[in-house]
Parts: C-alpha cells; sequence; structure tokens
C-alpha cells in the first residue's frame, strides 16, 4: 500500500544527497522513479537536485500551475516511488496532488523539504505535508554554533542575523545556517 512520506530537516541535515541515494536505490534494481524539484530553487539551475556534497541530477521542475498528479498519471509508465526535493515550496494543491498520487494511482510518494523558515514560520508545502503525510521523519543536524541538534534556520545578511524578510530567499551556506533554538536567538557570528 502506497503511502506519502515527509522528511524535513534543517539546513545542512542532507535532505538532497537522502533523496539522490533512494532515486539511485531504486534504479540500481531497475525500478524507474520520478524526480521532481520546486522550479522556485534556482541554485544549480532549474529542474536540478544538488547536493552540498556534489552530486547533482536533473529533475523536472514543479511551479504553481504544475499538476503534479496529471503528470504522473500521463506518463507511459509507472514508477516505483515519486520523489520531491524543496517540497517546502510547494502549494496546498501539490500537496494534495500528491496525495491523490498515493491514494489513485497507488505510487509511493516521498517529499523532502524545510519545516520552518528563518522567521520560524511554516512554509505552506511544509504546513500541508505535516497535515497530509502517513509518515514523517526528521533528518537531523548539528547546530553551526554548537554541538546540539539544529531545528531552526538562521539567515544571515552581511554578517548578521536577520529575523524579518521575505520568506523565500533561496541561499546555502552564505545566507543560511542550521541552529539550535538557543543559538536562534543569541548566534555567534
Amino acid at each position: 500500500m502506497a503511502q506519502l512520506f515527509f522528511r524535513y530537516g534543517a539546513m545542512n541535515s542532507g535532505k538532497s544527497i537522502e533523496i539522490l541515494k533512494v532515486a539511485h536505490n531504486y534504479e540500481e534494481q531497475n525500478k524507474p522513479v520520478v524526480l521532481m524539484t520546486s522550479g522556485l530553487d534556482t541554485r544549480d539551475g532549474i529542474g536540478t537536485v544538488a547536493s552540498r556534497i556534489g552530486l547533482d541530477r536533473q529533475a523536472t521542475p514543479i511551479f504553481s500551475e504544475t499538476n503534479v498528479f496529471e503528470y504522473i498519471q500521463q506518463l507511459d509508465f509507472k514508477p516505483y516511488c515519486v520523489l520531491i526535493d524543496e517540497a517546502q515550496f510547494l502549494e496546498k494543491h501539490h500537496v494534495e496532488q500528491l496525495a491523490e498520487i498515493v491514494d489513485e494511482l497507488d505510487i509511493p510518494v516521498m517529499a523532502f523539504g524545510l519545516k520552518n523558515d528563518f522567521m520560524n514560520e511554516l512554509f505552506e508545502g511544509s504546513k500541508y505535508l505535516l497535515l497530509y503525510a502517513d509518515k514523517i521523519e526528521e533528518l537531523k543536524t548539528i547546530c553551526w554554533f554548537c554541538h546540539r541538534k539544529a531545528i531552526m534556520n538562521l539567515r544571515i545578511s552581511d554578517g548578521k542575523p536577520v529575523y524579518a524578510g521575505e520568506q523565500i530567499q533561496i541561499g546555502g551556506n552564505e545566507a543560511y545556517f542550521p541552529v539550535c533554538r538557543k543559538h536562534y536567538k543569541d548566534p555567534k557570528l
């Protein structure tokens, strides 16, 4: 029986490398998957899943107008799994479509993304994945400044923490640090 999985973690928790690993494991057994990512993430080009350790792979981008259910339904093969990176950028209708893929097409869907933004608010995609997912798993990493578990994302600009602004600002280590609650409030910059 197919299920909808949401695997979330702070920045640098290995979400993208994990999704690439899952895709590899399926395909090594000749079980095709569909790899998708948000069209908003342009760090390595639109439609690229890239890990900080240097692995990357092309994926189908998801934009606001993309109907993910119809895309999967119209494929000329049935994938063994649908894998979604940067799932925090999805919209409610996308998450509902992912649930429909699971329920109507009996295809497992694994979505990977951040849970909360730099202001500690849920992203839209994450909010609905937390509500709709059959299984939720946290991918863990450590605080940039200490040994505690990182549960927040600290935005940095010109060497200073940023606590207000636009929710979506694409960036990596130059713009965000994974941090614990203590160092979110008092970073050691």
